[in-house]
């Protein structure tokens, strides 16, 4: 981890997206090292068909092609989404097309689903060595010349022999007309064409409606859909953002988000009555923060922005912290605390 932290500082000064680039390189490589401490058992948490070491997962959008996987595995994650992987391949949107707000601990981008499609990711999805960590498969529709209720199953079908879920993306705010999916009528249609034998969920938008947010509940538990993850990106901006990057377009995350998303978190929880499992997601950078979404209902948490900024030595802390705050909170495991203070 020692190499890997004394590139952090090094990375700031590039481009976001550069440093990203080379972020990922670097983990192919092996040069971020590896989380060998024991995982404390009270993290130990059911998900997916399997025993997870820990809830915390990377989400997706930091490794869109499955091309890290086996290295991320070994940061100490309990879980890893890989994605979003459209049909064919796309470059995304012109750059520059992410930006940081340093200063609300904050990013905002517009990515664009770019990947290099279901092919490749597929090939690296096969040739990834397994891990301890759960591997997930984020899946969308090309901006051009997609059918959702075709492109979603075959995304499923090709997929689910190789991954321990996988994650219907209904929700990013940079392709056009993507989160009109999230109506009833069109996710039930989505969900009607999805055949597999793997835990599936849905990524919703933290902008949803409250009336929106109960059609989708209304749907996954009609379809037999194992939970959703709240959240994805706000098109929001909040008053209190401070960086001159915060008029850009895209979606935010980071910690500005924490809010809104452990808000509709709880409230899903509340909806669901415990028939989903929650992914928590948005605004994750320290262990109270993840113990708060837990609390909020979610029995699995993600992280993207504190990743970026915090880089492969967040995962051990935060595991550590989330454990100490669990025993100091009287509970003897993670299960008993989810939706505790809902």
């Amino acid at each position: 981890m020692n190499l890997a932290a004394a590139l952090m500082p090094v990375m700031r000064r590039l481009d976001p997206e550069t440093a990203h680039n080379l972020s990922l390189r670097a983990l192919r490589l092996g040069l971020a090292g590896r989380d060998a401490t024991p995982d404390d058992p009270i993290l130990a948490t059911p998900a997916f068909g399997r025993l997870l070491k820990n809830p915390i997962g990377l989400a997706a959008g930091f490794d869109k092609n499955a091309a890290a996987l086996t290295a991320l595995g070994r940061l100490g994650f309990g879980f890893v989404e890989a994605g979003t992987v459209t049909p064919r391949p796309q470059p995304g949107n012109p750059r520059p097309r992410l930006f940081r707000l340093e200063e609300d601990a904050a990013v905002i981008n517009r990515m664009g689903f770019n990947n290099a499609g279901l092919e490749v990711f597929l090939a690296n999805l096969r040739r990834a060595g397994r891990t301890t960590a759960a591997v997930g498969a984020n899946v969308g529709i090309n901006k051009e010349g997609a059918d959702p209720e075709r492109d979603y199953p075959a995304l499923v079908n090709a997929l689910s022999p190789h991954a321990d879920y996988l994650t219907i993306n209904i929700s990013s705010p940079n392709t056009p007309g993507l989160r009109d999916l999230q109506s009833e009528a069109r996710l039930t249609a989505i969900l009607s064409a999805i055949t597999t034998d793997k835990p599936v969920f849905v990524k919703i938008a933290p902008d949803l409606s409250p009336e929106g947010l109960e059609a989708v509940i209304s749907v996954a538990l009609a379809r037999s859909i194992a939970g959703l993850i709240i959240s994805n990106t706000t098109l929001a901006r909040p008053d209190t953002l401070r960086s001159p990057r915060k008029t850009e377009t895209g979606g935010l995350s980071g910690a500005p988000l924490f809010g809104p998303s452990t808000a509709m978190l709880a409230r899903a929880h509340q909806l669901c009555g415990g028939k989903l499992t929650l992914i928590g997601a948005g605004g994750i950078s320290t262990p109270e923060q993840a113990l708060a979404k837990i609390l909020a209902g979610a029995s699995l948490v993600q992280l993207y922005t504190g990743f970026a900024y915090g880089g492969p030595a967040l995962i051990p802390a935060l595991k550590s912290g989330l454990a100490a705050l669990l025993r100091a909170r009287g509970f003897s495991s993670l299960a008993q605390a989810v939706g505790a203070g809902a």
